[in-house]
């Protein structure tokens, strides 16, 4: 049974277990991309990724029942601004020009596929838009997170979905 979705794995760069039984790993591209990089000191100057998920998904329109799992791990493309041969572009995914939207169906979509009370981790790099931003196009509050990277423009946050029952009566925020 998979209890843990990752609808935008790309090349699974944070997981430790990158095979975890109890995930199902998704993404829209299954791709293998080398790029000229001369910063990693590789004799040939190229640098290669490996995007191979299980399954091809976009994270807009799960193909999973409502209350699937019990944890998410959404981290999507935070990239509007790329060149067509970007190394961040090829690593990240690129968001389109109607990224609001995106998010807000990304966000909808895997607050669906959460049990009542799964855990949703987000994951959101600043470099071109401001995580306020993002969390305005969900009704959901984040319960804790934490900045990280070199110019502490990452931040992971966690979020919990409520139960039907519990608003009704004033249980779990």
């Amino acid at each position: 049974m998979k209890l843990i979705l990752d609808p935008c794995c790309g090349s699974r760069m944070f997981w430790f277990d990158r095979a975890n039984p109890a995930v199902v790993f998704g993404d829209q591209r299954r791709e293998t991309v080398t790029v000229t990089d001369r910063s990693h000191g590789r004799e040939d100057g190229t640098r290669t990724l490996n995007i191979e998920p299980d399954f091809l998904m976009d994270f807009r329109a799960l193909p999973y029942p409502e209350a699937s799992f019990k944890l998410v791990s959404f981290d999507p493309p935070h990239l509007v601004r790329a060149g067509p041969k970007s190394w961040l572009a090829a690593k990240y995914g690129k968001l389109s020009q109607d990224w609001r939207e995106d998010l807000r169906r990304g966000f909808a979509e895997c607050f669906r596929v959460l049990d009542d009370h799964g855990v949703l981790v987000f994951k959101w790099n600043e470099t071109q838009i401001k995580v306020g931003e993002v969390l305005a196009l969900t009704p959901e509050k984040p319960l804790f997170g934490q900045v990280s990277g070199r110019k502490g423009m990452t931040h992971w946050l966690v979020f919990m979905k409520r139960a039907a029952s519990d608003s009704a009566q004033g249980g779990p925020a």
